[in-house]
């Protein structure tokens, strides 16, 4: 749900909303560079490389180098003879995402967007172009869109691109985006929907496949090209993803789905849970994707299942590991190669199918890091053997660098040294493991920069988003700004999180701040043993979940002195009726809030927020539809009622995910700047 909406209390908020002083004033803005500015953009200063791509023959790897303007770049496999592609004048200022290697390895497909509209209003106008690498021509035009597009992918014969597809689009199909003004008749005026689409590369053809009646999340070509195996439910897509099925029908317009699994009637483990990357194996015989309790779309994590590609019981594959798995790819007919969270570190693992189960070899390598090609979670670019391997990786020491080389026991080494001058602003990064209450908890501590071993600090406790994500070694930037300025930073993975497998993502239904603090207190008590933390200055911060989590727990603990929630939850049962995406609730709590309105009502910070003594900040963006801004205003003036010194801030054209980078950073500014007041790093 929340990793990262507006209805009938938005509406009546909507004067409050619009008034000047409800905004936040960026502080750059208004004054001189500080020493936190200055922080910040020192933390700020690293090249973002997006998608990253292995040609099918191993030979070549592009990258996307993001920034003002993004590039595409092209290398050998070993990162030399690295260029930046000529796309020529016409989309030098334009956005490039989804790269896709032609099956000929001779051309690199890719969509460009050629406008930023940070208000999310403006008609998006999106590119598929196919550029020559080696350079002897002008990339061309295939398709050209009006609304937004993603997810390429070629048939295996060359001839057709498919990807998702969202006509007349104003923003990116993603609930996390900022959420269209909710006026006219809602749920019912301008509902946006996002089909499977196919391109027809030599005509320039556009056809869109999937039906009218379904949105579509994900989807994969069968080896032959003649269908489509998708997740898919009813519009509206951004609330929906929870219920969605798995269908099969063939690649063309009219064609009539097939509803392969129903998690709504399915018996199992996989029983009202989420599904997630469907992918055909390569005999075409049966659809393996990850299913699970999952929070958010796009944050995958689960078990391993099979179903056949006609019709059957679809089966858990990997009941009982101990694991996450968040990517795969299919390399046999009875092989798997997969991406998975392992208490906090990132493992590639070929597993073997046997029938109904799938057993995993030995990781070929296991990594306090995080990888990614530009796709989902985790995810890995493989050549067409399956012997080499491409990705982006970082961590807490190390910023971003394309990593490629042979798929083997030794980590792909890093073939750019596009952020190799940098170096951390923070400290040491530290794995933190504890026991509690027969669980075995994960989490990672950030010392301050120029730590003194003599001294004893302040921490600053980051709960993560979801409650279904984990945090893994990365590159933080702004995220260790804390570290950077005198605080230890403590990001637990307490119950509720990947990495231990689905037994401990599920461990806190209906649980919501209890199972999880009780986790991060014993994981701070943990912390105090090894290192020099004064237990009389925490504070807690937190977005989405995280944000949730830093307005419940002052409710239930004087232990923080200073908290900043971001895009939070203070009641749970308003909150059912104002979000757009409900549909995740009822696993997570067991049934709707109409049902069961005491499950809800355990959990929300207001029913118990006398007890609150902690100064909190709070942040939202004004469109944000999975933690609508009432959320944070109900909060705050429960806050100010009580007397509990509190501030909040609203951004202007926000979602969950704000995309101007001066309100992220002057987020970041207030935030340090409240924890400075409040939990200063010296005494």
């Amino acid at each position: 749900m929340l990793s990262r909406t507006h209805l009938p209390l938005c509406l009546m908020l909507a004067a409050a909303l619009l008034a000047p002083a409800a905004f936040a004033a960026p502080a750059a803005d208004t004054a001189p560079a500080s020493h936190v500015a200055q922080l910040l953009a020192r933390l700020d200063k690293v090249k973002r490389i997006g998608a990253v791509a292995i040609s099918p023959d191993g030979a070549r790897l592009a990258w996307v180098l993001e920034g003002k303007p993004s590039a595409i770049e092209l290398a050998d496999a070993d990162g030399s003879h690295a260029h930046a592609l000529d796309l020529g004048a016409k989309l030098a200022d334009c956005g490039k995402r989804d790269l896709a290697w032609a099956p000929d390895s001779h051309g690199l497909a890719f969509i460009a967007d050629c406008g930023k509209d940070l208000t999310s209003t403006q008609a998006m106008h999106n590119g598929v172009y196919l550029a020559d690498v080696a350079g002897k021509a002008a990339p061309r035009e295939l398709g050209k869109l009006a609304g937004y597009a993603r997810a390429l992918a070629w048939t295996r014969d060359g001839k057709s691109l498919g990807f998702l597809y969202v006509p007349g689009a104003t923003r990116r199909a993603s609930a996390t985006a900022a959420g269209k003004a909710q006026v006219g008749v809602i749920g019912e005026d301008d509902v946006e929907l996002q089909h499977v689409a196919s391109l027809d590369v030599a005509s320039g053809t556009v056809r869109t496949l999937t039906p009218d009646a379904l949105y579509a999340y994900e989807f994969d070509w069968s080896p032959d090209g003649s269908r489509i195996a998708y997740t898919a439910a009813p519009p509206p897509g951004d609330g929906n993803w929870w219920v969605a099925k798995l269908y099969v029908q063939e690649a063309s317009p009219g064609a009539a789905p097939r509803a392969l699994v129903d998690p709504a009637t399915v018996q199992g483990s996989l029983h009202g849970m989420q599904m997630a990357l469907p992918r055909w194996s390569p005999d075409g015989a049966r659809i393996a994707f990850i299913g699970g309790l999952m929070s958010d779309q796009g944050a995958t994590g689960g078990d391993l299942y099979d179903v056949p590609a006609t019709g059957g019981t679809a089966g858990n594959l990997t009941p009982g590991t101990a694991v996450t798995p968040q990517w795969f790819a299919w390399t046999a007919p009875d092989a798997l190669l997969v991406s998975q969270n392992a208490k906090g570190n990132v493992q590639l693992a070929a597993y073997t199918v046997h029938g109904d189960r799938a057993e995993m070899q030995a990781p070929y390598f296991s990594l306090p890091a995080t990888i990614g090609a530009g796709g989902p979670v985790l995810s890995v670019s493989l050549s067409a053997d399956h012997r080499r391997v491409a990705f982006q990786q970082h961590s807490f020491e190390h910023a971003p660098e394309v990593h490629a080389g042979v798929l083997g026991t030794t980590p792909p080494p890093a073939v750019t040294t596009l952020n190799a001058a940098l170096q951390p602003e923070w400290g040491k990064a530290v794995s933190v493991e504890w026991t509690h209450e027969g669980r075995q908890v994960q989490g990672w501590l950030l010392y301050p920069a120029d730590y003194d071993p003599h001294k004893t600090y302040p921490m600053i406790v980051s709960v993560h988003g979801g409650p279904a994500w984990g945090v893994l070694s990365g590159w933080p930037g702004m995220g260790a700004m804390y570290a950077a300025s005198g605080y230890f930073q403590f990001l637990p993975n307490p119950r509720g999180s990947f990495g231990q497998g689905e037994a401990f993502v599920q461990a806190n239904r209906k649980d919501f701040g209890y199972g999880d603090l009780r986790d991060i207190l014993a994981g701070i008590d943990a912390v105090e043993k090894q290192a020099p933390v004064d237990d009389h200055r925490l504070g807690l911060t937190g977005w989405s979940y995280g944000g949730f989590m830093s307005m419940f727990v002052p409710t239930q603990t004087q232990r923080f002195r200073a908290a900043v929630a971001g895009a939070g939850i203070s009641d749970w049962q308003s909150y059912y009726g104002q979000n757009r995406i409900d549909q995740w609730m009822i696993p997570y709590f067991g049934a709707s809030l109409y049902d069961d309105p005491a499950a809800y009502a355990k959990s929300s910070a207001v029913n118990f927020v006398k007890h609150v003594k902690t100064p909190t900040l709070i942040v939202v963006g004004d469109r944000d539809e999975e933690c609508p801004a009432p959320q944070s205003f109900e909060y705050w003036h429960a806050l100010k009622t009580l007397g509990v010194p509190t501030q909040l801030v609203v951004y202007p054209d926000e979602g969950h995910h704000f995309e101007d980078p001066k309100h992220v950073k002057d987020v970041a500014q207030r935030s340090l700047d409240w924890f400075a007041k409040y939990l200063p790093a010296s005494k």
